[in-house]
């Protein structure tokens, strides 16, 4: 995974900024400590979805247990021509896909924890996290596209290449 020098937090730290980032956004103006709080945590969840898209079949995997079926659906409803495998930051972020994705978002105010909250998302299914394969996203737009990507098996190339890669590490140690 890419290193973006946000270094780490200690667990007091981390519960301090979790109670921070819980606050209402109005609260905060530019504060760098709470910017390096929030980008420390969203690195840190991105490391870790990553690591579990690495070690699992994602066609099986849940990401918010019960909310996961409804989510896809919705998503597909609302959605029924993206391509998630590969999108670009307009298809997510531009005034026109706003008026859009504001509408879904907001379905899910009340239902899904944090659903708001800003997590990385990679831009293209079968690379790792990345400065230029990241954006910043709602959680339940990371949720939508990686509920859609595990469900419809664009997630398996994460898998399947660390699968072979360990195959391949398995035999060279055997051979030395």
């Amino acid at each position: 995974m890419a290193d973006y020098g946000l270094g780490s937090l200690d667990p007091a730290g981390s519960l301090a900024a979790a109670g921070a980032l819980s606050q209402p956004a109005e609260k905060y103006v530019n504060n760098p400590d709470l910017e390096l709080a929030w980008a420390s945590k969203a690195f840190q969840h991105a490391e870790v979805y990553f690591n579990l898209i690495s070690a699992v079949d994602t066609t099986c995997l849940k990401l918010t247990g019960k909310m996961d079926e409804e989510i896809y659906t919705e998503f597909r409803k609302d959605f029924p021509d993206l391509h998630v495998a590969a999108v670009t930051e307009d298809e997510l972020k531009s005034e026109e896909a706003k008026s859009k994705w504001r509408p879904f978002c907001n379905k899910f105010e009340g239902k899904v924890e944090d659903f708001n909250y800003g997590t990385l998302l990679r831009l293209r299914s079968d690379q790792d996290y990345s400065e230029e394969n990241s954006c910043i996203v709602p959680r339940i737009q990371f949720y939508a596209m990686e509920i859609a990507r595990n469900r419809e098996g664009h997630n398996l190339a994460v898998w399947k290449k660390t699968k072979e890669k360990g195959t391949s590490e398995d035999t060279a140690q055997k051979q030395s």
